[in-house]
């Protein structure tokens, strides 16, 4: 086995919120955008290689008996794909053990992405911002990064949940969401959609990091108006 290792955050064990059935969640370091709602900015900085690729995987096949038939290990962040080679190495371990493998991704990683996704049963992609505006002022980053991992994802065909958070005054109307809806009709194998309520529960995250809060005084998403919305985007 190779001496491949990574930056990692924080790994979460039993989650039932990234992926489907009870999963292993490795949080990685690093991320190229700056999301104007992020929940964790602790993890934008990439800092140093803190775990190897066997001490991930022994702690992960540890809770292999309680996977299931739909749980498994996920690969969120920060950004799972500024770590290509960490994550390749680790997936394909996994796969002899027949683990399944989600990956929660804004797409902006550092390329690889076709070897990448080979390992992966689910894409689990947060989606920004459909317009090339909106998602330079969401994110701090052209949306050109993004668009190579999309036509990958979708050469791949592998089977994919799409995400958005919804911010009061700025993604929340029928206007962009019947746009949301044509758009992401353009991405292939969608097996489901969710649009998660923006909250401020990481304002004191940003306060002890010293950074400063660029959604000071937007309030939390309404929880019914954003399923109205979601339903409004399932609709046929």
């Amino acid at each position: 086995m190779k001496k491949c290792s990574a930056s990692i955050d924080s790994i979460e064990s039993f989650s039932t919120k990234d992926g489907p059935g009870i999963r292993t969640v490795i949080f990685f370091n690093g991320c190229k955008l700056r999301c104007l709602f992020c929940h964790n900015p602790e993890t934008w900085t990439m800092k140093e290689k803190n775990t190897t690729v066997e001490e991930i995987y022994n702690k992960i096949i540890n809770y292999k008996d309680y996977y299931g038939t739909e749980g498994g290990v996920t690969f969120s962040g920060g950004e799972p794909l500024l770590h290509s080679d960490f994550i390749i190495e680790l997936a394909k371990l996994l796969k002899k053990d027949n683990i399944n493998i989600a990956l929660d991704t804004a797409g902006v990683g550092n390329g690889n992405y076709e070897e990448i996704l080979k390992y992966v049963d689910l894409v689990i992609l947060d989606i920004k911002d459909y317009r090339y505006d909106g998602y330079l002022k969401m994110t701090g980053h052209s949306m050109d990064d993004f668009n190579k991992f999309l036509e990958s994802l979708n050469n791949s065909n592998k089977k994919t949940w799409i995400r958005q958070v919804i911010v009061p005054g700025i993604n929340d109307s029928v206007e962009y969401i019947m746009g949301l809806k044509k758009y992401i009709k353009n991405i292939k194998n969608i097996d489901n959609i969710e649009l998660l309520p923006y909250h401020t529960m990481a304002v004191e995250k940003y306060e002890k990091l010293n950074i400063p809060y660029k959604l000071e005084g937007v309030p939390s998403m309404d929880k019914n108006k954003c399923m109205e919305l979601e339903n409004l985007l399932k609709e046929e």
